[in-house]
């Protein structure tokens, strides 16, 4: 288990906290974390670290929320998110991840942008043909080997989509239930990411992710659809721009 100060221990309590309240459907807070977790342990630590976190809470997210999946946008985005999920793996290495990160953090925070847009335009939809779900989907893939950067792209998808809440965090749910249980072997065997070490870490830092889960039910159930959409590009938003700034 690594050493850490006081102020990292408070630091990751608080990113778990934070995976707890995004798998519980506060999405767009989860880049809060990923942008916590990379400034503690570096980028692709951290991913080592925050992978068997999410994989617990998405467990939880399915099982409260299963019955909401949106089963047709599910099979859309799956076959596309595995492939880029196998590029990372092989190319994840050979980046560079400051540069990385900036890009992603670019591409997401357009994104958003154009998001915003479409939602002052109400008459403009952003498309919803096969080529954007396999754009979305395997940009999604590749960013979620590399640093757990799917949930923004998986957001703007379904978003662009206009799911309502419950069927956002339904179908989100089991979409990351595969993804990250997929992900699991090549970090282990061929990143070696994860070891006992880390999953001491993560064992201390379960607690403050189930508070985080129980905690974002509560907030999520009293958010209308409405609201639900707009909350999400704001926190979208502000953790894409948090990841581009950390240096």
């Amino acid at each position: 288990m690594p050493t850490l100060s006081a102020i990292n221990w408070l630091l990751i309590f608080i990113a778990a906290f934070v995976i707890g309240l995004s798998k519980a459907g506060l999405k767009g807070i989860d880049l809060v974390n990923i942008a916590i977790m990379a400034i503690v342990f570096g980028g692709k630590a951290s991913t080592g670290i925050v992978l068997p976190l999410l994989c617990l809470a998405d467990v939880f997210a399915v099982i409260y929320y299963h019955r909401h999946a949106q089963w047709k946008q599910f099979w859309k985005l799956i076959p596309w998110i595995i492939i880029g999920i196998l590029i990372g793996v092989y190319t994840g290495r050979e980046l560079n991840e400051t540069i990385f990160r900036k890009v992603m953090a670019v591409i997401i925070i357009v994104s958003v942008m154009i998001m915003l847009w479409t939602e002052i335009r109400k008459t403009i939809r952003l498309p919803s043909n096969r080529l954007f779900a396999a754009t979305m989907g395997s940009i999604a893939g590749f960013t979620s080997m590399l640093g757990n950067l799917a949930g923004a792209y998986s957001n703007l998808y379904f978003l662009a989509m206009r799911m309502p809440k419950n069927n956002f965090i339904g179908t989100a749910a089991w979409l990351f239930l595969i993804i990250n249980f997929l992900k699991l072997p090549f970090q282990i065997i061929y990143w070696k990411n994860i070891d006992l070490s880390s999953l001491q870490t993560d064992l201390i830092l379960l607690p403050a992710m189930v508070l985080g889960f129980l905690c974002g039910i509560k907030i999520v159930a009293k958010i209308k659809d409405e609201s639900y959409r707009k909350i999400v590009i704001a926190l979208t938003l502000a953790g894409a721009l948090m990841i581009f700034l950390k240096r």
